[in-house]
Order: C-alpha cells, then sequence, then structure tokens
C-alpha cells in the first residue's frame, strides 16, 4: 500500500555507476558538481513537460516522492528549484508569451541550468522589502543591481557548474524614479564555464551535514537586461502585496512539494532502523538474539512507521485539497503550510529517534540518516519557514479571515486537541487591542507552530481514518501525537500519565508482528545505501575503505620528551 500510487521512475539510477560511485572520500567540490548531473538523471527519468508545470499533473507530485531524494538530497533540490520554481514562473507566462517556450524545454531537458533568487541576505523572509532594482531605460532596457551588500541574492547555486544557467530574479520594477513593485526577470547568470557581465557569485562555504550545493551569495551590477526580460506588466498594481503573493506563487507549490520529500525520509529510517535491529545481535554465542527484541530498540521505528503510513494518508488528502480551485486560495496556502509543518515534525522525530538506536552506527553519512536529518533542516526552511508560515496562518485564523476545513471526526482526540488550543488562543487574542499588538508578540507567537501542527495532526488522523489505513498504525500515531502535548491530554482528556503510557503500548503491542510486512510496502529498499543494513553490505562497505598498513615498529616503552628527568622528581609529582 505504502508505494501505491507512486511509480518508481527512478529504479534504474541506484545501481548506475553515477549513483552507485562512493562518494564519502570525494572533494566537497567534486561532490557539488556531480549533484547537477544526478539532478539531470532524475529530471530526464520523468520526462516533465509544461502541462505537467501548470497543471501539476501527478507526475509532478510523483517527482516530489521519489525516493531518489535518499541517494542525494543536493540533487532533489537542484531539481526542484529547476523544475517547480525556475521553469514554472516562466511556464506561466509562456500562454501569451510563446517564445519562453524553448526556455522553458531548456530547463525541462536539462539543456540549460535553472535558479531562482528572491531572498536577499539582508531581508530573509521580509521578502517584501527586497532591495534589488529593475530601472527601465529610455532605450526598453532594464538595468538590475544590487544596491547594497544585504541586497545580494542569499543561498542559490549560481557558480558555473558546466552548462548555460539563467535565473529568474525578482527585483523592484523603477519605472521613471517609480517603485512599481516586485517583477521577476529572466536574467542568465554565467554559460557554464564564467559568469555573465556584470555578475558576481561568492560561492559560501558548504554546510556542514548534508549533500554538498554550491550554495552562494549573488548580486549584480548595471547588468543590462532586454524588454523581454521581464515577466508581467510595466503597469503599477492596485495592490503591491497582492501582486506579490501572485508572483511568487510556485513558492506555496513548493511549501507542499518540499513537504512530500519527507514521506521518503521516514520511509528510510523505519527501513534502516528494522533491518540494523534485526542485523544487530547481543548476547553469548549460544543465546544470541536481535536487538529488535527489546521494546526501547522497537519504540521509535515503530512510531516512525506509523507517523509514515498515516502521513502518507495526509499527503494524499492534502494535494487534492491544495489542487482543488473551488477552494479559497487562502485555505489552500493553509493547507499546505500545514502540511509541511507536520511532515518536517515527524520525519526529524524519525531521524533522532532511529538514528540515536543505531548507537554510534547512526552518527555516519554513511548510513543516510544524519545526512538526511540535515537535509530536511534545510527544507524546514526553504520555500516557506516553518515557523513563519505557523505565524502567518494562525494570526489570520484568529482573526476570522478565513477557517479551515472542520474535523471529520470531531470527538476525536486529536480535534478536541486542536479545538482547545485554538479556544486558549482566541480567548488572549479577544482581549488585545490589536493582532499586532506586544501582547500578541509574547501571548500569541509562541504557541502558533504548535496550534498549525495539532491541526495537521486532526487532518492526518482524519485522512488515515477515511483512506482506510491500518487501525492499529492510526492508533500508534495517536499515541505518538499525545506524547508531545501530555499535560493538556492530562488536563483535558482524562488521559493521566499511566493512561497514555498503556495506549501506547497496546498499539505498538499490535503494530510489532506487522513490521516486516509494513517496510516492505513501504518499498524504498532499492533506495537505501547504509552499510548496516546488512552483513554483505557491511563486508563490501569495509572492502572500499582506504586502508593504511605498513612495517614500522614502535617502543611502547621507550621515553620520549622525558630525557634528563630523574625518577626521583616523577615520584614527586605522584
Amino acid at each position: 500500500m505504502s508505494s501505491e500510487g507512486y511509480p518508481r521512475r527512478t529504479l534504474h539510477l541506484p545501481h548506475s555507476p553515477l549513483f552507485s560511485t562512493p562518494v564519502h572520500y570525494m572533494d566537497h567540490n567534486d561532490r557539488a558538481f556531480l549533484s547537477y548531473e544526478k539532478a539531470k538523471a532524475i529530471g530526464l527519468s520523468y520526462d516533465m513537460t509544461i502541462d505537467d508545470l501548470l497543471s501539476l499533473s501527478p507526475k509532478f507530485w510523483q517527482l516530489h516522492n521519489d525516493p531518489a531524494v535518499l541517494l542525494d538530497g543536493g540533487s532533489i533540490t537542484l531539481l526542484t528549484i529547476q523544475y517547480n520554481l525556475c521553469a514554472g514562473t516562466i511556464a506561466r507566462y509562456a500562454g501569451r508569451r510563446p517564445e519562453l517556450i524553448p526556455l522553458v524545454e531548456d530547463l525541462l531537458q536539462y539543456r540549460k541550468h535553472g535558479q531562482y533568487m528572491m531572498t536577499e541576505l539582508g531581508h530573509g523572509l521580509d521578502i517584501g522589502n527586497i532591495e534589488t532594482t529593475a530601472t527601465l531605460l529610455p532605450s526598453g532596457e532594464f538595468i538590475l543591481n544590487s544596491p547594497t551588500p544585504s541586497a545580494a541574492k542569499f543561498m542559490p547555486p549560481t557558480v558555473p557548474a558546466g552548462l548555460p544557467c539563467v535565473a529568474v530574479v525578482f527585483a523592484k520594477l523603477i519605472v521613471n524614479g517609480e517603485d512599481r513593485g516586485h517583477r521577476p526577470f529572466i536574467v542568465p547568470l554565467n554559460d557554464g564555464k564564467q559568469m555573465c557581465t556584470g555578475v558576481q557569485s561568492k560561492l559560501l562555504p558548504y554546510r556542514g551535514g548534508p549533500h554538498p550545493l554550491t550554495h552562494s551569495l549573488t548580486t549584480f551590477h548595471n547588468v543590462r537586461l532586454p524588454r523581454g526580460a521581464l515577466l508581467g506588466s510595466l503597469e503599477k498594481p492596485a495592490d503591491l502585496h497582492a501582486n506579490l503573493m501572485d508572483i511568487i506563487h510556485r513558492i506555496t507549490i513548493g511549501t507542499i512539494a518540499l513537504g512530500c520529500l519527507a514521506l521518503p525520509f521516514m520511509q528510510c529510517y523505519a527501513t534502516i532502523g528494522t533491518l540494523y535491529s534485526l542485523r544487530r545481535h547481543i548476547g553469548s554465542p549460544t543465546r544470541r538474539q536481535p536487538i529488535l527484541t527489546f521494546r526501547t530498540q522497537q519504540a521509535p521505528i515503530l512510531a516512525t512507521t506509523a507517523n509514515a503510513y498515516v502521513m502518507q494518508a495526509l499527503q494524499r488528502w492534502a494535494i487534492k485539497s491544495f489542487c482543488d480551485t473551488k477552494l479559497d486560495g487562502r485555505v489552500r496556502h493553509g493547507i499546505a503550510a500545514i502540511f509541511k509543518g507536520v511532515m518536517v515534525q515527524h520525519s526529524q522525530q524519525g531521524a533522532l529517534g532511529v538514528s540515536e538506536r543505531c548507537g554510534a552506527q547512526g552518527l555516519f553519512a554513511h548510513n543516510q540518516m544524519t545526512c538526511l536529518h540535515n537535509e530536511m533542516r534545510g527544507i524546514a526552511i526553504a520555500e516557506g519557514d516553518v515557523l513563519g508560515l505557523a505565524i502567518r496562518l494562525v494570526n489570520e485564523l484568529l482573526i476570522g479571515r478565513y477557517a479551515m476545513p472542520p474535523p471529520e471526526n470531531p470527538d476525536s482526540l486529536l480535534a478536541r486537541h486542536e479545538a482547545g488550543l485554538f479556544a486558549e488562543l482566541h480567548e488572549i487574542i479577544k482581549g488585545v487591542p490589536h493582532h499586532r499588538s506586544a501582547e500578541v508578540n509574547r501571548l500569541i507567537l509562541p504557541h502558533c507552530q504548535p496550534m498549525m501542527e495539532a491541526i495537521g495532526h486532526r487532518m492526518a488522523y482524519d485522512a488515515a481514518v477515511a483512506q482506510g489505513v491500518r487501525p492499529a498504525l492510526v492508533d500508534l500515531y495517536v499515541a505518538n501525537v499525545v506524547k508531545l502535548d501530555a499535560a493538556w491530554y492530562a488536563e483535558h482528556a482524562g488521559l493521566g500519565r499511566a493512561a497514555q503510557q498503556a495506549m501506547e503500548t497496546r498499539a505498538m503491542d499490535a503494530v510489532l508482528p506487522m513490521l516486516g510486512e509494513l517496510v516492505k510496502e513501504m518499498d524504498v529498499f532499492a533506495y537505501v545505501n547504509a552499510p548496516i543494513v546488512s552483513d554483505e553490505r557491511w563486508g563490501a562497505f569495509v572492502d572500499g575503505l582506504k586502508t593504511y598498513e605498513g612495517n614500522a615498529r614502535v617502543d611502547a616503552f621507550e621515553p620520549r620528551g622525558t630525557l634528563g628527568v630523574q625518577p626521583e622528581m616523577v615520584r614527586s609529582h605522584l
């Protein structure tokens, strides 16, 4: 069931030389550029079209569920930037401007690299105040500039990487000295070997933990752009904020698309944890037993497994709802934010819980888990920082601008929890002068993310029940969520500590006999390259390690650096 509806279009890749060659001793620069080749291989496996981008076809969502992300998270980062953000933004204008179609095709076929440049060093999430300017010249051309160091575009990997690279760059449109709001511009960055005139890219040090990418600081100095570089109108929009939200619409799509990546992450953690815990034995030679025998080993694996199955149900519901254009656009955006929030939350719980139960082995990048955990930290920030999404969503819900779809099971524990938290915050908001007041800052903002997650937990429960997820998995999911706010359930649902522990124990007892079947159904083993999952893989891994040997001789008892020291002096120090 777990992989049903998600065809494995990349099954030919894990054992190909491109993906199977060990990279752990490779130079970071070489690894970073190799990720471009991997992104191309994954992307071309999907044969994506402009229609797939614009209609958000099943193929588009399948790409963001592909377990190939487990092999190289950097490649999926590059790919979703190129396909969803860059090509997707340009494709939106291609209906009225057919001359853009060849560029979109070049991006989809990986004849060019594509980037998306909005965030600036000095502004972060405050995108309304970005400083980059595109000034209209009398000739009809534009001049693109980064007026201050804080206007540098932060993060997009813009250094030359073998193919010509173009970017969708967001800048303030200046016409006759008037700021007419933000617009996207198509800007050539480099020819694959050197930067274009006036474009400067400074390579940032590599992030610690995930697959390396050439994240950069990029600035523009009197870059001349043709009239056709502008995507959109020269006219000043009636509502500058609404215009900004409209032109960055692919960010919201990215919010839910990146959240999808958490599913193969969780499936990977459950698979590695199960196989390692069956392989690893303790005890005397005559009484060996796998460490999976112990509940302390079972607990995080079972929890991650249940979370993965319930999150898959939430994903199906969320994608269907997000694509329903009859829904209020703000509600669809809210669903995307909620979905991403709980996917990130449960993925990171699984990463830490399972990797810690793998002991020292869980610390190494070659066993995938720590690397994926760090990838998810980046995903939590990209295409909508989870906390920022929560603050905006919960405040708008509290002041009644719109509402999320109501619970299908209003009497469930998780629905009652959502309603209880919302009632507490709503009582506070009623007593403050304004939703941007100091009281809201102190009393509401710290609780926005837990509130958003509570909505997501309820939505996940409803989706799992409606889609027929095994009841034992749903029960364990509920027990997992109850632990996240144990005090509330003790105070308001009559569930004391003993009752909560009993609920979890019963659920785990019911899921444990199914664990092997559940992991098999996840169908990600082909993409798991952690050597700790089998003796055969571990042996091959050890055989491939750098080996140091020699014929040196060292006398362990020969004094070094203590010539002339008298025994009496040594004794006096003792």
